[in-house]
């Protein structure tokens, strides 16, 4: 018995010593770093002043993070909705039995598979160009202006409904594999009950899919949080208010931005806190909503 014991810790040794070396000491140092004033991320200890919660008082007090934290509630709410929806109602359809849904399921899955860079590019050089664009040519050809949709006013849409494009197949692939773990039988009894394809679809796909929604809700939450490489093609030189998000403004104060110098890596250890503590709130919420119940499979 103690060979076995000893044999059991000398396995699992390597993946604790590596939990605590790249997880948690990482995280406890992060959450640490929020109550100093810390110049740079790589400074020694002895060099912290504390600072209280004097890094959380400073963000809010911030015009630019406020922004930040409106920009992505935007993408987290309004972009959520249509992309969680378009998903939803592109699995059904896929589900239904129609004709050539693999080819269909690769295609609305195809923008996963290229890079974001590539994709953000395209939308950016191909679609909303003000001069040569796909839309501003469609609105040519019936007598209309061009739009200037990489203008103030409009990018921030712009970028949400390319990202948007970018993600809808992520999210479909997910619905389809929690829509093909419901019985069959199910289906065939609600359609001899007379049952129409939208009360199926409302009163059997939806109500059964809780388990599946919450995971999406989840990963949606946490690439909103964590939304990073959009918001920087769209704004390549310069931090702009229209895209500006929480990660980008943690950015700019940690190591510096054009015409700023000033680094505050406490402050970017505060962003990094309380974007996790939105994430698991989302989560507790999205538990305590979407109940699973006995009907789920």
């Amino acid at each position: 018995m103690k060979k076995d014991k000893k044999m059991i810790i000398l396995f699992l040794a390597p993946t604790v010593l590596t939990l605590f070396v790249m997880y948690l000491y990482p995280v406890a140092r992060t959450f640490l770093m929020t109550f100093f004033k810390i110049g740079s991320a790589t400074s020694p200890v002895s060099s912290w002043d504390f600072y209280g919660l004097q890094n959380y008082i400073g963000l809010f007090q911030s015009a630019s993070f406020r922004t930040s934290m409106m920009n992505m509630f935007l993408i987290w709410l309004v972009g959520g909705v249509i992309t969680l929806t378009i998903a939803l109602v592109f699995a059904m359809m896929l589900t239904s039995g129609i004709r050539f849904k693999k080819f269909f399921r690769a295609a609305i899955y195809l923008p996963n598979v290229v890079s974001a860079v590539a994709l953000a590019t395209m939308w950016i050089q191909y679609v909303f160009n003000q001069d040569y664009g796909m839309l501003n040519v469609i609105i040519r050809s019936f007598g209309g202006e061009g739009v200037k949709w990489l203008g103030t006013d409009m990018k921030f849409w712009s970028m949400l409904i390319a990202f948007i494009f970018g993600a809808v197949g992520y999210y479909m692939l997910i619905f389809i594999s929690g829509i093909e773990k419901i019985p069959q039988d199910i289906y065939e009894a609600a359609t001899i009950d007379g049952a129409s394809k939208i009360q199926q679809a409302t009163q059997i796909t939806i109500p059964l899919l809780k388990g599946v929604t919450k995971t999406n809700f989840t990963f949606w939450t946490i690439n909103t949080a964590t939304f990073f490489l959009w918001s920087k093609m769209f704004s390549p030189v310069d931090t702009e208010a229209s895209t500006i998000v929480p990660v980008i403004y943690l950015y700019d104060i940690v190591f510096g931005s054009k015409g700023n110098n000033v680094r505050d890596a406490g402050a970017g250890a505060a962003i990094g806190v309380m974007l996790a503590a939105i994430i698991m709130i989302v989560y507790v919420v999205m538990n305590k909503v979407l109940k699973d119940d006995d009907l789920e499979f």
